[in-house]
C-alpha cells in the first residue's frame, strides 16, 4: 500500500474523525482511522460502533492499493503541525508499520490489521430526503441547547425529529428538552410519505453540525430501522438511533401565557452576563423583577456577594417577580435571531414561553426556579 496525497485534504478528514473516535477504548482497534485504497481514491472510515464516519479522497496518487489502520489522534497530531499544501507520501513497510515522509521529516506510525476493524452491512432502503444544508444546522443549533444529560432518561438524550404539521404544509421538526427547558424549531419540507420519527444522539448531533459548517454541499437523509444515514458531498454518517420514546411535549408547551414582556435581545444576554459573574459556580439563579418600562436582574451569592443591574423593556401587565437558571436564559436568548426577545409569562412558577420574532417556527419553554 503506497499513495501520496496533499496533507490539507487529509487533515480536514481526521478533523472530523477526532470527534468520532473516543479516546479511552476497550477495543485498540476503535482508536485507529482505516485508510482504504481502491478505485482510484482514498476511503477514510472511523467508529466508536455507535456512529460511523466514511469521507473519500479523490485527489489522491495511488501507487499501490490496500488497506490499514493507524491512530487517528496520533496522526492527526502530525499533520497539524506538518506545513500546509505539503505532499504527504505513505508507505505500508509490514502489517504493523507504515511509513508517513513529508518533506525533511520522517514517521514511522504503528498499525493493526484491517480484519480487526468493525464491519458494516447496512441497508437503506427507504427513499433519500434532501434537506437544506444551512436550515438543518440552525435547526440543530437551536434545539441542542436543550438536550439533556441525564442517563437514567435516555431517550431525553438527544434530538427529537418527526414531522408535524401547519397552515397545510408539512415541517420536519426537532425537538429536544431537559425537562427543565424545551426547545422547538421546524423547516418546511415538501410532503414526505412513511417518515419514521427518531431520536438522534448528543454525540452524533454535535458531529453532524461540524461537517454541515464545514460543508455546503446538499444534505441527504436516509432512515432505516435503526440507524439513520446522513450524506454531505464526498462524506457520510451513521449514526444509531435512540431506542426509546419521545414524551408529548406538546402537553408541557403554554397556550394562555397572556403577560408579555418584549426585552432588547443582546442587550439582555449581555446583562444576564455581568450580573451572573458575581457567582463563582453559576449555579445561583437569576432574579428579574419585571415592571411596566424595565426589568432588574439581580444575582445573589452567599459565597461571593450580589450583582444589580437594569435595563429597559416593556411589560403589558402588572409588577412581577420570577426567577431562572442563567445559563438557560443566556442560551436560549442566544439563538433568538430578532433584536427584540418575546418572553410569555403566567405567574411565578409556571412554564415560560419564549418566541422569536424572525423566526416563527422556533419557540423554547423554560421552568423558573424557587429562590
Amino acid at each position: 500500500m503506497q499513495f501520496v496525497v496533499k496533507r490539507d485534504n487529509l487533515l480536514r478528514s481526521l478533523n472530523f474523525v477526532q470527534g468520532v473516535v473516543e479516546k479511552k477504548n476497550t477495543l485498540p482497534i476503535l482508536s485507529n482511522v482505516l485508510l482504504q485504497l481502491k478505485d482510484k481514491k482514498l476511503l477514510i472510515v472511523a467508529t466508536d460502533l455507535d456512529i460511523i464516519f466514511y469521507d473519500e479522497i479523490l485527489d489522491v496518487k495511488i501507487i499501490n492499493e490496500g488497506s490499514t489502520t493507524t491512530s487517528a489522534a496520533i496522526l492527526y497530531d502530525i499533520l497539524r503541525k506538518i506545513s500546509s499544501n505539503s505532499e504527504l507520501k505513505f508507505d505500508l513497510k509490514s502489517e504493523n508499520k507504515l511509513s508517513l515522509k513529508s518533506e525533511n521529516a520522517d514517521f514511522n506510525l504503528l498499525c493493526l490489521p484491517t480484519d480487526n476493524f468493525p464491519s458494516f452491512a447496512d441497508k437503506f432502503d427507504s427513499d433519500e430526503i434532501s434537506i437544506n444544508n444551512s436550515k438543518f444546522l440552525k435547526l440543530l443549533n437551536k434545539t441542542k441547547i436543550s438536550i439533556s444529560n441525564d442517563d437514567t432518561r435516555h431517550y431525553l438524550n438527544g434530538i427529537f425529529i418527526h414531522l408535524t404539521e401547519g397552515n397545510g404544509r408539512s415541517f420536519l421538526t426537532g425537538v429536544a428538552t431537559d425537562s427543565h427547558r424545551l426547545s422547538s424549531s421546524s423547516i418546511e419540507l415538501n410532503n414526505q410519505e412513511n417518515f419514521t420519527p427518531f431520536i438522534l444522539p448528543k454525540k452524533t448531533v454535535f458531529q453532524l453540525c461540524s461537517l454541515l459548517i464545514e460543508n455546503s454541499d446538499q444534505l441527504k437523509m436516509q432512515i432505516s430501522e435503526n440507524k439513520i444515514k446522513f450524506s454531505i458531498g464526498k462524506t457520510q454518517l451513521i449514526s444509531k438511533v435512540i431506542d426509546g420514546k419521545f414524551p408529548d411535549y406538546k402537553k408541557v408547551v403554554p397556550t394562555n401565557n397572556e403577560k408579555i414582556l418584549m426585552v432588547p435581545s443582546k442587550e439582555f444576554v449581555s446583562s444576564i452576563e455581568r450580573v451572573a459573574s458575581v457567582s463563582l459556580d453559576r449555579k445561583e439563579g437569576v432574579k428579574l423583577l419585571i415592571n411596566k418600562d424595565n426589568v432588574q436582574l439581580s444575582v445573589n451569592s452567599a459565597n461571593s456577594g450580589d450583582g444589580n443591574e437594569k435595563i429597559n423593556a416593556k411589560f403589558n401587565s402588572e409588577n412581577l417577580n420570577i426567577s431562572f437558571n442563567s445559563k438557560y436564559l443566556i442560551d436560549i436568548a442566544s439563538e433568538v435571531e430578532n433584536d427584540s426577545l418575546k418572553i410569555n409569562l403566567k405567574d411565578s412558577v409556571s412554564p415560560v414561553l419564549i418566541e422569536d420574532g424572525s423566526d416563527k417556527n422556533s419557540y423554547y419553554v423554560i421552568m423558573p426556579m424557587k429562590i
